[in-house]
């Protein structure tokens, strides 16, 4: 019987450390999140509507392999190849932790989409979630 209360109370204790911790307050306005984390959001749902969900052929051999979560603090999400998901990403779009400048950088931008794909970055960036026109 001591141990059932032992693992109760382990059981209890673990919960409390799961508890979500106040969010900050300061120069984030109030949500909590990076910089970063708030600017990849932004750009990798509006990369994830105009170049997947709307099935823009262009970006038929990719897919979108999302990685905001990271424990890193650098929320990032990569182009892989479709038939080979595990395989090495043809473009990296990524901010790193305080700074909400977007890094990118991949193979994929030395092809005709590069130019696609930076002016689509450029313009997602600064909160137009418009899709712009297909290559």
């Amino acid at each position: 019987m001591a141990w059932a209360s032992a693992v109760t109370l382990l059981a209890v204790a673990a919960l409390a450390g799961c508890q979500s911790q106040p969010k900050s307050s300061g120069g984030g306005g109030g949500s909590g999140k990076s910089a970063s984390l708030r600017v990849m959001e932004q750009v990798s749902i509006a990369a994830y509507k105009c170049w997947f969900d709307s099935k823009d052929k262009a970006f038929r051999p990719y897919r979108f392999a999302n990685e905001l979560n990271s424990m890193s603090g650098q929320p990032r999400f990569l182009l892989v190849p479709a038939k080979n998901f595990g395989g090495l990403p043809a473009l990296v779009v990524q901010a790193r932790g305080a700074s909400s400048q977007v890094e990118v950088f991949g193979p994929l931008l030395a092809e005709p989409l590069g130019a696609r794909i930076t002016a689509d970055l450029k313009r997602w960036q600064t909160g137009n979630q418009s899709c712009g026109s297909a290559a």
